[in-house]
């Protein structure tokens, strides 16, 4: 099978490294893709926005099979040119890709599906934006009705935070806040069938203690054992299933990746958002588990032939990843600096523990950093206190001047912090 995977992140990284693995991938292409990924894909120019260009790109490759990482290419509709050019795709039209373009359009599918989720409005003016605000009192969670790569989201107490980034939107979603731990799942569709991935849980602040601003996300890990074992049961029954059949019947299935944020509130489980692409940095941990190869279970979705899949197989080992940032970010980040340490980290720490990248780019025969979040540092280990401790000794190894990573990434749940 010959697979094209787009995008340059460590999301597509960590689909290129599963895909790379599984037997029957024959040909594995990534682009634009990244330094990391040029190691385990053929990398090819593309503007990932560009429909044609990309299903011009799978036509010449002739890909039995094209991956759409990122939530932008989704939106912008390149899934529909790839479909009109006849070759299977995993990733959603334009219109089931609006569930994230638009977080208004996301709340309605959920109020017409029944989905449990905040209370909100959709404001346009300053006026509606001050009542919203006035309606659920703090802490307010302010969010932009469009794409923000993941940091369109403002929690905060700070009525004028939370006005300033409300009026800085066209469209914003203001809502109530839910209480209680949040959860990622992922779940692989084909717009009737819904297999649920295991859960993750990440972590969005800046900071060390849940501090600092919004980010897109600075590590993970999986399995989650604090999590009521009937959780992803019940989030296919009272989410996920009826999000699809929802989309389904508006004439707009939503054939790929769906992902839902979680809250576990006191009052139960609440959806906090979905994506439309699997999460980064969630990708690292849930793919580090799966143990069913990933190229069918793809093509499955795409061809819309998932009722035939399987059941999922997964590794018994909890899994880890720890983002490190470039300086200043998540604000404007510095970039070009080299990044010492790789070789040290594949020489020495073993297939169990490796090097995600994400903004990273060769120059001069160096890898240097190219964005805000740089590299995952994945790790496997026999619990989450043992695969915690070998991502960690191995972010140790590398050295990227100014860079910056939350040292309690799955500390609570290993019973380690």
């Amino acid at each position: 099978m010959k697979v094209l995977v787009i995008g340059g992140g460590a999301r597509e990284h960590a689909l290129c490294r599963s895909l790379s693995l599984d037997p029957d991938v024959n040909a594995l292409y990534c682009a634009p893709g990244n330094a990391g990924i040029a190691e385990v894909a053929e990398l090819r120019p593309v503007d990932a926005l560009d429909g044609a260009a990309v299903a011009g790109l799978a036509t010449e490759l002739g890909a039995d099979l094209v991956v759409i990482g990122p939530e932008a290419p989704l939106v912008a509709g390149v899934a529909d040119a790839v479909r009109a050019a006849g070759i299977p795709v995993f990733g959603p039209s334009a219109e089931a890709a609006q569930l994230e373009g638009s977080k208004a359009f996301a709340k309605d599918v959920m109020a017409a599906a029944g989905v449990p989720t905040a209370r909100s409005y959709v404001c346009t003016t300053p006026e509606e934006v001050e009542a919203a605000l006035d309606a659920f009192g703090a802490p307010y969670v302010v969010k932009d009705d469009g794409l923000a790569a993941g940091k369109g989201v403002v929690v905060t107490g700070d009525l004028d935070a939370a006005r300033e980034h409300a009026l800085a939107c066209d469209r914003v979603v203001i809502e109530e806040y839910l209480d209680g731990p949040e959860v990622s799942l992922f779940a692989i569709t084909d717009g009737t069938t819904v297999l649920p991935l295991q859960p993750a849980q990440d972590f969005k602040r800046a900071l060390d203690g849940d501090e600092g601003p919004n980010t897109g996300g600075m590590g993970a890990y999986s399995p989650l054992p604090w999590a009521d074992p009937k959780l992803v049961d019940e989030v296919l029954e009272t989410v996920l299933q009826p999000t699809v059949d929802e989309l389904r019947h508006r004439g707009t299935p939503f054939s790929g990746l769906l992902y839902a944020g979680l809250a576990i509130t006191s009052r139960g489980v609440r959806v906090i958002e979905f994506n439309a692409r699997f999460g980064d940095p969630e990708t690292q941990v849930v793919l580090a588990r799966l143990r069913t190869p990933l190229a069918g279970l793809l093509l499955n979705a795409a061809q819309g032939t998932l009722e035939s899949q399987p059941p999922l197989a997964w590794r018994e080992e909890a899994a880890v990843t720890v983002v490190i940032a470039s300086h200043n970010y998540p604000g404007t980040p510095r970039t070009g600096d080299p990044i010492e340490g790789l070789a040290e980290v594949a020489a020495e720490d073993g297939p169990d523990t490796y090097v995600l990248h994400a903004g990273t780019r060769h120059e001069g025969g160096a890898v240097v950093s190219a964005g805000g979040r740089v590299l995952s540092v994945t790790a496997t280990g026999s619990d989450l206190a043992q695969a915690r401790e070998k991502a960690y000794k191995a972010v140790a190894r590398i050295r990227l001047e100014g860079s910056h990573h939350r040292t309690d990434i799955a500390a609570k749940a290993a019973g380690t912090a």
